[in-house]
């Protein structure tokens, strides 16, 4: 038998290497037994020839990597030309790879069908496992990588607000992952299903930053409870997609935002003369595993090995997606969809999961991401709430 080549493309999540795991067990499973490759730090390792033996690993140690963050064959944004995609072809030849399944976001996908379709002639099968934390991929109810993401600024903007209504003088800015699309961004609302009264503010990429609105609701809410915490996307533009804050660095897809939270601070200081601080878990959010939602862990399994069970058959240019079946009670399932145009359209949060006016997400989008996460902590107590002061 042939072979089989992975490859990991882009920001690691909480969840990738699960994926990765998932798929080793269902070629285990299928009775495999062909050489097992890891490209190292992505499609540059392929052009390399710097291949990882995964094929020898115990079970012990695919358990460990459900549960390790980063990703373990290592991860890369290269850009790649028309030519490059010959010469991954041809570096899958020389490895006698039948087939390769890569695992990322828009980019990645993008990048696995047109390399599907520079090996059609070379009888090598290429599909992908979606992994995004952004929740941006199109046709999928949503990716492995987001339930996790999602976990970790709910919980954590859970604590923040605790902090600051122990202490309410100022405004506590949190910054969110997220160009484009106000997936994480949102989430942090879940942290009102646990009793939270916060966040007060969430600012999404997809609602354009209006600078005399945004300060008159942090006045109205700072003299109303003291304290505030507010949640800002890394992508905030203003009416006219002008950056609030001018990207320090952007090369091709990658564009490395200025300090958001930061700026939004300093404003209130001094538009307001309100106290106020900046927060940036920045890859804290994406690679803590104390936050790794368990639906999210094993969705990204069951994606791991779909792909594997769709190259093995030889439905080459396609990627594995998550169909949900039920929302009140949560059920899903995994399927197979050809990769195309609308699937690499990013897909940002839609106009009826946020209201502008209000800076705070629907009903509706709290019902949707819910069941993602998993609980976000122990119950908390305020005992300056409690009424029968002496």
């Amino acid at each position: 038998m042939r072979n089989i080549v992975f490859i990991h493309g882009g920001g690691p999540t909480a969840v990738i290497n699960a994926s990765l795991a998932g798929s080793l067990r269902e070629l285990r499973d299928q009775g495999f037994d062909g050489k097992v490759y890891g490209a190292r730090f992505g499609v540059r390792g392929l052009l390399a020839r710097d291949m990882i033996d995964l094929g020898k690993l115990s079970d012990k140690e695919l358990d460990a990597l459900e549960h390790t963050p980063g990703s373990a064959i290592g991860t890369g944004r290269d850009h790649l030309e028309g030519e490059d995609y010959l010469k991954l072809r041809n570096a899958l030849s020389e490895l006698d790879a039948a087939y390769c399944v890569m695992t990322g976001g828009n980019g990645t996908m993008d990048t696995c069908r047109k390399l599907a379709f520079a090996c059609d002639t070379a009888g090598i099968t290429v599909t992908g496992t979606p992994k995004t934390m952004d929740n941006d991929l199109s046709v999928t109810d949503h990716s492995p990588g987001f339930g996790s993401a999602a976990r970790y600024i709910a919980a954590s903007v859970r604590e923040a607000v605790e902090d600051v209504n122990g202490l309410p003088i100022h405004a506590v800015v949190i910054e969110a992952f997220g160009r484009d699309a106000g997936w994480i961004t949102a989430s942090s609302a879940l942290s009102r299903l646990y009793g939270s009264d916060g966040p007060d503010m969430v600012l999404p990429p997809e609602s354009a930053f209006d600078e005399e609105c945004f300060l008159s609701q942090v006045e109205r809410i700072h003299k109303e409870k003291g304290g505030l915490v507010i949640v800002a996307s890394e992508g905030l533009r203003y009416s006219d997609g002008t950056p609030i804050v001018e990207p320090i660095f952007q090369t091709d897809r990658s564009v490395y935002f200025g300090d958001v939270s930061s700026h939004l601070a300093s404003l209130i200081v001094k538009k307001l003369g309100i106290k106020a601080r900046s927060e940036k878990p920045g890859i804290l959010g994406r690679s803590s595993i104390a936050w790794q939602s368990d639906i999210d862990r094993m969705e990204a399994v069951e994606c791991g090995r779909a792909s594997v069970r769709a190259a093995l058959s030889g439905r080459t240019a396609s990627m594995s997606i998550i169909r949900r079946i039920s929302s009140d009670s949560y059920k899903a399932e995994t399927a197979i969809e050809d990769i195309s145009d609308e699937i690499l359209e990013a897909r940002t949060l839609p106009a009826e999961y946020y209201d502008a006016a209000t800076f705070s997400v629907s009903e509706s989008f709290i019902e949707y991401a819910r069941p993602l996460t998993g609980p976000l902590g122990p119950e908390f107590i305020s005992l300056q709430r409690k009424e029968g002061a002496l």
